[in-house]
Formats: C-alpha cells, structure tokens, sequence
C-alpha cells in the first residue's frame, strides 16, 4: 500500500482530536459567551474581565466561568425558555380554557383516563 509521507495512524488520531477540542472549545466559547452577554445583573467591566479571561486563557476561563456562574447560566437559560414558550403561547393563542374543553371531550371519548385527565388539566392550569 501506498502511504503519504508521515501519514500514520496515530497522526490521524492526533489531528481528529485536535479538532475535537477545538469544536468543543468553540462551542462551549459561543454558549459562555452569549450567556455572559445576555446578563443585566454585572457591569460592563466584569463583561470586559471575563472577556479577557476568555480569549487568554480559553479552556480554563471557559470552565472557571462554569464552574463559578454555572447555576445562574441554567437558571437564565430557563427562564428564556419559559418567556419564549409564554410569547409563542400568546401569539399563537393558546387558552387554558381551550385546552381544558378539549381534555374534557377526551376523557368523555375515553382517551385518556382520569389520572391522565387531572395530570394534563393541572398542567394547563398552571402553565
């Protein structure tokens, strides 16, 4: 078999995790990033700061901001969620009272049973 001059096995295996890491690195980059830029609860200059930390120390500023912010991040992603589904909810014109008439005719149809029913209503009920 003809092999390329220092095309090896083990030079293969380096270089696809060499661009592992660096997918991984960007990735986790652009999340920390974007949750850091969201933020209104720190100053311009703890932005600036973590900015720096960022891009100089790249893996550990990464982890240090996860492991130091990481609870807030979960928590603000949820809450961008729960804002986006409520603005979906009321642009497309979703109703609790809807969804309710509607689980009422599939427990009449038997469709679902009636810890199905209490399941799903408290649901719509509260959100």
């Amino acid at each position: 078999m003809l092999y390329a001059e220092g095309f090896t096995f083990r030079n293969f295996i380096a270089d696809a995790f060499a661009i592992f890491m660096f997918v991984l690195w960007f990735w986790l980059f652009v999340s920390v990033a974007s949750d850091l830029f969201r933020r209104h609860d720190i100053s311009g200059w703890a932005k600036v700061i973590w900015v720096i930390a960022l891009i100089l120390f790249s893996y550990i500023g990464i982890f240090a901001y996860i492991l130091t912010q990481g609870r807030g991040m979960a928590e603000r992603n949820q809450e961008r969620a729960l804002q986006a589904r409520d603005e979906l909810r009321h642009v497309v014109g979703f109703s609790a009272a809807d969804e309710i008439e509607k689980l009422d005719r599939l427990k009449a149809a038997g469709s679902i049973s009636e810890q199905e029913y209490a399941r799903l209503r408290a649901r719509a009920v509260g959100g």
